[in-house]
């Protein structure tokens, strides 16, 4: 048959297709008895309609696949096939049942080859993920299994063909359709003399299963990131800069983002309401910039409430009790509450100019729209940071960022996008633009503020979901969806957390909680 003559059509199962499928199934069935009665696919068409697939071609039924809904705590444990049917013939449908169970799929031996059993799983997967399921349970027999019984067990067999040394016509079907063996089977199905009564008991989950007692709970999928590309300019008082910011995430707000972000050191411009002569100091105007941040970290937790939106304050200069000085970047939360992220890695300039020294902790936080991360500029350029950052399920990582010059600018958006393909998780990177002379430090910035996402097909080509225009104050938006992330971190064309050879190697972050008085430092290993 060619290609040309092939008019394919999925949908659903119905009564009056019995004859054909009756003729079908005793083809394909003939060593385990045939077809099921017509009482037996009616009832089960009446009870789960949806659940029978059927592809046909030119009104020819050349392809089914029988469900039936169960409780998956019964049937992902040892069970026969005869615990699916009652006495009378009749499939024992839950209609309340958490799972989706595989009784047959069919395909007719003219059409075999065109992977039309590909395209009923895929029908059964999406079905399942619509009912939010929570996995696909399948007894899939082993008919190749008596050619090799006198010198394997099931289990080598099994394991045989999982490793493509054997074929098995339905086992390794279904392995190659993500369907995992959970356990092996006895006497599933006592008259398949091919599979000698063995059976492999099989489950595709459902990873975007949501159990019902959380579905008021569950946070949005949907995510709306606001991000600032701010410049730097001169300000004639704290009360300037801060006019500056409300309008910002008014702006944002009323767009509906979940987050406004800032870049960093955005105050900085403050340093100026010194005269130039006082600057000469550079420790001392960095120290001059830090007696400022306890006021706008109030002010912006204050707008972070009153507009309904969760800012990423950049980082601003904190300086502790004992004189030392640290990067800091804010996470105001909508709800009130305030957390930090120190930067930890800190560049040449800002050790030699202010004597900012780096902090020893590292955290996902847990916000109402998604886990996130903050590693301020050169923080990003250091893989190990980002990766136990996704080992505490991150999904969208903010990086702040100042930079001068555009090789600097590159080397924070090269890393940045590295970050989001290993880690398969969002990335935004926000930056700051403009010249001050008149400020220490501040005459040139270069950027361009982007949102990255993993490389995969479910996002753009480029892997580069927003960006602004180089050097131009502007406000950007980016909808991320979360969803997407668990599908590519589970079943993407390359799965990069799931594939790490942790026999080989292991990452942790050292505790410093002593050194830090008292709090606890993330440990992974």
């Amino acid at each position: 048959m060619s290609l040309d003559e092939l008019h394919l059509n999925l949908r659903n199962l119905t009564p009056d297709d019995y004859p054909q499928l009756k003729a079908l199934m005793d083809a394909v069935y003939h060593d385990i008895g045939g077809a099921w009665p017509e009482h037996t696919i009616e009832k089960l068409i009446q009870e789960f309609p949806d659940g029978q697939i059927a592809i046909e071609d030119d009104g020819q039924l050349v392809g089914v696949a029988l469900t039936v809904r169960v409780d998956y705590d019964d049937f992902s444990n040892p069970h026969r096939y005869d615990d699916l049917i009652d006495q009378r013939e009749i499939i024992l449908n839950d209609p309340e049942g958490d799972a989706m169970y595989g009784l047959d799929v069919l395909i007719h031996p003219d059409y075999r080859g065109y992977r039309l059993g590909r395209r009923l799983y895929e029908a059964r997967k999406e079905l399942c993920r619509s009912m939010n399921l929570r996995a696909i349970l399948a007894g899939g027999r082993i008919p190749q299994y008596h050619q090799h019984a006198e010198e394997l067990t099931p289990t080598e067999y099994i394991d045989k063909v999982a490793r493509k040394e054997i074929h098995d016509p339905i086992l390794s079907f279904q392995l190659a359709n993500d369907f995992q063996v959970k356990r092996l089977l006895r006497k599933y199905l006592p008259e398949d003399e091919k599979s000698q009564g063995y059976a492999t008991l099989l489950e595709w989950n459902n990873i975007l299963f949501e159990p019902a007692e959380r579905v008021l709970e569950t946070r949005p999928t949907q995510v709306r990131v606001g991000s600032v590309q701010w410049q730097m300019r001169e300000f004639a008082s704290v009360e300037a800069v801060l006019q500056q910011v409300e309008y910002f995430v008014d702006a944002l707000a009323d767009y509906q983002s979940d987050f406004a972000v800032f870049p960093e050191l955005f105050n900085a411009p403050l340093m100026g309401l010194q005269d130039r002569a006082a600057q000469q100091d550079q420790i001392a105007a960095i120290r001059f910039l830090a007696g400022f941040t306890e006021s706008f970290k109030a002010e912006l937790s204050r707008m972070a409430v009153a507009y309904n939106i969760n800012i990423v304050a950049g980082s601003m200069i904190e300086e502790q009790a004992d004189g030392r000085l640290y990067n800091v970047a804010y996470l105001c939360h909508r709800d009130g509450s305030l957390e930090c992220q120190t930067k930890l890695h800190i560049t040449p300039q800002e050790r030699r100019d202010w004597v900012i020294e780096g902090g020893d902790e590292l955290q996902v936080f847990e916000t109402d729209a998604g886990r996130v991360g903050i590693l301020i500029c050169y923080d990003v350029e250091f893989p190990e940071l980002s990766r136990l950052l996704a080992d505490q399920d991150m999904d969208i990582l903010f990086v702040p960022f100042w930079t001068d010059t555009k090789n600097g600018y590159l080397r924070v958006r090269h890393c940045a996008q590295a970050r989001a393909i290993e880690n398969e998780c969002y990335v935004v990177l926000c930056g700051s633009v403009g010249n001050v002379p008149s400020i220490e430090n501040m005459e040139i910035q270069y950027a361009q503020s982007s949102v990255f996402s993993p490389s995969d097909f479910a996002f753009p080509h480029d892997a580069v979901l927003a960006e602004t225009t180089p050097n131009t104050e502007m406000i950007m938006f980016s909808d991320l969806d979360l969803t997407r992330l668990t599908v590519v971190r589970n079943e993407g064309s390359v799965t990069n957390l799931k594939d790490r050879r942790q026999d080989l190697f292991d990452l942790r972050l050292r505790d410093w909680s002593w050194k830090s008085g008292g709090r606890t430092g993330l440990e992974e290993s």
